[in-house]
């Protein structure tokens, strides 16, 4: 019973004890102890078993126990102290909140007492202020009336003076009076209702309109419409006069300003009437002489009777180029089968050098607001072509990048006078059409007059000069045309641009690449074993390999400069027809052209080898006794890729990537017939599959070392070319070395081939039979036995060996294949 019941009173003081995790740690915070007395996780065993660790530790038991009690009676004096220390702590709180609140209570008394002084002052300062208020709207009543009384009075001299200047015809002192009138007008918007005032506004506007009815009638009585000169002419009373049009309505100085330039430019009227001689174009130059001269003689006379700002002098020059425009349009209408190349050219030349001679003089501000003038429409490309071809002489000598020079700044006067010459360009894209076509001819004539590139030259290879010629050509007519118009015009002509290219690309390069023949002559076998090497001549010459090699860079050339043509192209041309400019025909075209070029020499290559491999299937490789150095075959094959490639590397040096095409497609076409002629090579004994693998080893060496034989300067070959012919020949390696292996016993033949070669064609093992010279019984049981080892197909026919080569044989075949390893080394050092 004992026992339970201090259980149970242990079980009591640890629920009391137990503290919240967050009160332990803040605990733990204020008060940091390392004593395990103080861990919220104490254990009284662990603790007894830290202080008592073993047996014989057990001898101290009477000091751990006084010192625990010393710790016991220490911490029941320290409670003990704070437990009477806190004994007056809640009578000193009650007598501090007793305090604070006699504060609080005095300290709203006092604020009390401040609100009531402050709204006493507040209505005492109302009662002072009241009569300063009143006396002050009073003032500013009186301000306004006085002010009101200045300006209508003001207003009412001003107006009786205005009409008396006005009939006096004293405009010098009007302009001045009339803007103040109209100033002070304003102020009396708000009392238009009172009828004297309202009054006052309609005389002011009955004078405006007197005003500007007798100013139009003294511009009458001063330049008459009929262009006869009076003795009047200008004076100082027009000068006042056009002081006031700026202050009456917009439209009297419009009207002034029309009149005057009529009469100003009437006698050009007269004077180049569409049946005057020096109407046509060829004497246009005449036109802006005379406008020249005119612009001078109103400087002199008339230049300080009109305000600067109101540019009179731009405008007669505006005015005088719409009437010019009109009537040379009116004028070539009328006389359309006149119009020549030359004469088209030479009034567009002196005609934007006109335009030009004006974007200098003049900024071109009154190209809006003139009466019925529109502003011009901004060009794509403002240079002058005509002004380029004076000062650039040599242009035709630049290239299309010459295009890419920071376009000038935008002349608001082009086309102001040269859009009239639009229409009829026709005549000058006919005349670049029947330009092109005899360029071209002349090309054809030139090739055939010099002949192909000499090799052995700087010229083997090279681009033909008559490809930048065409170029040269294009940007000279794209920059002339782009001057006069960025429409339709750019269209017709990037028409012809797509015809002469598509000739130049059959007529130049096509029609001049050599036609593939027949060889007369081939390789005997009986040439080849005796190794007589030159016994057969290529197909192609190397003059005709130089040639296929200049036209493939020529066509590499127009790719890439037809691809900028229409870039520059779309650049000229208005944005609205972007989309009809597209030369990617012409481009595939060329691209057309590149890959005939490159099967040519693969073919001529192709064929040249052909003979060889032709004889190594023809050889009698059954009665081979002994393996020696490389077959004679092998050395026609090496002869002819070194008389070949070398020539062909050298003449596409610029088109590094074109070569490198050509070395892939001759690997791609060289292997497959090379393993084609392998599998003609029947019966094979063991030592001639020996022989043929050494050889098909050495054509693996020179295939491999392709892009850089015969060079001075060894370079790695692509690792895309390279993975390509190691490929094809490694599959080569297997097939002889199947060949080689012994055929029985016939299932540990069966799975060699499947893991050598990978291929689950029957056909391809029945040529392998066929190369051991089995017999037909032996074949079927063969066949039979492949087709049941076969149950899932291998990935593909041309995949590489996975397995070495493992099957058993015996002593004398180990020692074959290590003689044929030395050999292959022999022949790689």
């Amino acid at each position: 019973m004992m026992e339970d019941e201090e259980l149970e009173f242990v079980e009591d003081l640890e629920a009391i004890l137990h503290l919240t995790p967050e009160v332990q740690l803040a605990i733990e915070q204020v008060f940091p102890s390392q004593d395990p007395l103080d861990r919220a996780d104490f254990n009284a065993v662990e603790y007894i078993n830290t202080l008592f660790p073993t047996e014989q530790s057990l001898a101290n038991i009477d000091d751990v126990v006084n010192n625990i009690r010393l710790k016991i009676r220490r911490l029941d004096d320290n409670i003990r102290t704070v437990v009477r220390g806190q004994t007056n702590v809640g009578q000193d709180g009650r007598q501090a909140l007793e305090e604070a609140q006699k504060a609080i209570q005095q300290l709203f008394g006092k604020i009390k007492d401040i609100k009531d002084k402050a709204e006493k002052s507040e209505q005492m300062v109302k009662e002072i202020t009241r009569d300063i208020k009143q006396l002050d709207h009073a003032k500013r009543h009186l301000t306004t009336s006085i002010t009101t009384l200045n300006h209508l009075h003001m207003l009412a001299g001003g107006v009786d003076s205005l009409e008396a200047m006005t009939r006096k015809r004293q405009y010098g002192e009007v302009a001045n009076l009339l803007q103040g009138v109209v100033n002070v007008l304003e102020h009396f918007q708000k009392y238009m209702g009172i009828p004297q005032i309202r009054q006052l506004s309609e005389r002011v506007k009955a004078a405006q309109s007197e005003l500007g009815t007798q100013i139009l009638a003294d511009f009458d009585e001063s330049f008459p419409a009929q262009g006869s000169k009076k003795s009047g002419g200008p004076s100082i009373v027009l000068r006042d006069a056009c002081l006031v049009a700026n202050v009456l309505d917009p439209r009297i100085k419009q009207e002034i300003i029309k009149k005057f330039i009529r009469q100003h430019l009437s006698e050009y009227l007269v004077l180049f009437q569409e049946n005057q001689d020096v109407a046509w174009l060829d004497k246009i130059d005449r036109r802006y002489a005379w406008i020249k001269r005119q612009l001078v003689d109103y400087e002199e006379k008339f230049g300080r009777m009109f305000p600067e700002e109101w540019c009179m002098t731009e405008r007669i020059a505006v005015e005088f180029c719409h009437i010019t425009r009109t009537e040379l349009a009116k004028l070539m209408r009328t006389r359309a089968r006149e119009i020549e190349v030359k004469l088209l050219l030479f009034a567009i030349q002196r005609t934007t050098n006109f335009e030009g001679l004006l974007a200098k003089r003049f900024s071109g501000s009154t190209l809006n607001d003139g009466p019925g003038q529109k502003k011009p429409e901004t060009p794509l490309e403002p240079t002058n072509p005509f002004l380029e071809d004076e000062d650039n002489g040599s242009e035709k000598d630049e290239d299309l990048d010459r295009l890419k020079k920071p376009k000038a700044p935008d002349n608001p006067f082009h086309g102001i006078v040269s859009k009239c010459f639009e229409p009829h360009l026709y005549v000058y894209i006919e005349s670049q059409d029947k330009n092109l076509g005899e360029l071209i001819n002349r090309f054809v004539a030139d090739f055939r007059a010099q002949g192909p590139p000499k090799s052995g030259t700087d010229e083997g290879g090279a681009v033909l000069p008559s490809c930048a010629d065409l170029f040269v050509y294009y940007k000279k007519c794209m920059v002339q045309c782009s001057q006069l118009s960025t429409g339709e015009p750019m269209i017709a002509l990037t028409t012809i641009f797509q015809k002469y290219l598509r000739e130049y690309a059959w007529k130049i390069l096509s029609g001049n690449l050599p036609k593939t023949s027949t060889s007369s002559g081939g390789l005997t076998i009986s040439s080849l074993l005796k190794e007589k090497e030159g016994s057969e001549v290529a197909k192609f010459t190397m003059e005709e390999l130089c040639l296929i090699c200049s036209i493939l860079s020529t066509a590499e050339y127009c790719l890439a400069t037809t691809q900028q043509l229409e870039e520059k192209l779309k650049e000229k041309v208005d944005k609205t027809l972007m989309e009809r400019i597209n030369l990617t025909g012409e481009m595939d075209t060329f691209s057309t052209v590149i890959s005939n070029s490159i099967q040519l020499l693969v073919q001529d290559l192709d064929a040249a080898c052909d003979p060889a491999l032709t004889a190594m299937s023809k050889m009698p490789w059954q009665s081979v006794e002994h393996v020696g150095d490389q077959s004679p075959y092998v050395t026609s094959v090496i002869m002819h890729i070194k008389q070949n490639v070398p020539i062909i590397r050298d003449s596409l040096a610029s088109t590094r990537k074109y070569f490198t095409q050509f070395c892939v497609k001759f690997t791609n076409s060289f292997i497959p017939k090379f393993i084609n002629h392998l599998f003609r090579c029947k019966p094979i004994s063991m030592v001639g599959a020996e022989q043929l693998l050494l050889d098909t080893h050495s054509l693996k060496t020179v295939l491999l070392d392709l892009p850089s034989i015969g060079s001075q300067v060894v370079r790695k070959a692509p690792a895309s070319y390279t993975k390509i012919v190691v490929k094809g020949m490694t599959r080569a390696e297997m097939i002889l070395k199947v060949v080689m292996a012994p055929h029985e016993p016939c299932l540990v033949f069966v799975d060699n081939y499947i893991k050598l070669l990978a291929d689950s064609n029957p056909e391809t093992f029945q040529k392998i039979l066929d190369m051991k010279g089995l017999k037909r019984s032996e074949q079927s049981t063969m066949l039979e036995l492949f087709r049941q080892r076969l149950p899932n197909p291998p990935s593909g026919p041309d995949g590489g060996p996975s397995l070495t080569f493992s099957a058993p044989t015996p002593e004398q075949e180990s020692s074959r294949i290590r003689k044929l390893e030395k050999l292959i080394k022999k022949r790689i050092q």
